[in-house]
């Protein structure tokens, strides 16, 4: 007996479990249409229902697969919930077929107008979103400069680690990530660094 009927919900769940499966293995060069459809037993007529084109379902299936590993906590500490969230970006990027993949479809969507929009819409809009919340809400506690612009941070942070990805001269890794956000909390001017001591060491006291 076939499996009848499935509801939509459940048919967009599998389908993006098999594009994102067939994406980290094998990359976008042989991602088709065709290959999710027999992966998730949907028709291509589905798919197409679903998604415009094969980048768009390429991308959504990628962010579905990373989604929880890059989850941004909110434990009251800012600085050690980017820090969190930063190391498991560089890990994924750095240690897994993701990095590979992501430097593919970033480098595609540049000339690639409908790929480059699905890219803003499934997966750059929605990280940026939930790093630009987070830093917002420590903001409104005092726990972040009044007149913080948090999507400069964005791309100060995260923009950073995209870059290595994509010219990679020098490493990406766990250390970049901890120097990225040291300099982002603890400054790089000398007068920062000195008074930051002199207050470690009254403490001490």
């Amino acid at each position: 007996m076939g499996r009848g009927r499935r509801p939509s919900a459940e048919v967009r769940r599998e389908v993006l479990a098999a594009a994102g499966r067939l994406l980290l293995a094998e990359g976008m060069s042989r991602f088709t249409m065709e290959r999710v459809a027999a992966e998730s037993g949907a028709s291509k007529v589905t798919l197409y229902k679903m998604w415009p084109s094969k980048g768009a379902l390429a991308l959504e299936g990628y962010f579905a697969t990373v989604e929880t590993v890059l989850e941004l906590p909110d434990t009251g500490d800012v600085e050690a919930d980017l820090r969190t969230q930063l190391h498991a970006f560089v890990d994924l990027l750095s240690t897994t077929s993701a990095g590979p993949v992501m430097a593919g479809l970033i480098g595609q969507a540049q000339t690639d107008p409908e790929l480059m929009t699905a890219y803003r819409a499934s997966y750059s809009a929605p990280r940026r979103a939930l790093a630009v919340g987070r830093m917002t809400t420590a903001r409104d506690l005092g726990q972040l400069r009044a007149d913080l612009d948090p999507e400069t941070v964005v791309d100060q942070l995260w923009g950073a680690c995209y870059h290595r990805l994509l010219v990679p001269d020098q490493p990406l890794d766990a250390r970049f990530a901890d120097a990225l956000i040291d300099n982002l909390f603890r400054g790089i001017a000398a007068w920062k660094a000195e008074d930051a001591s002199l207050s470690r060491r009254a403490r001490e006291r």
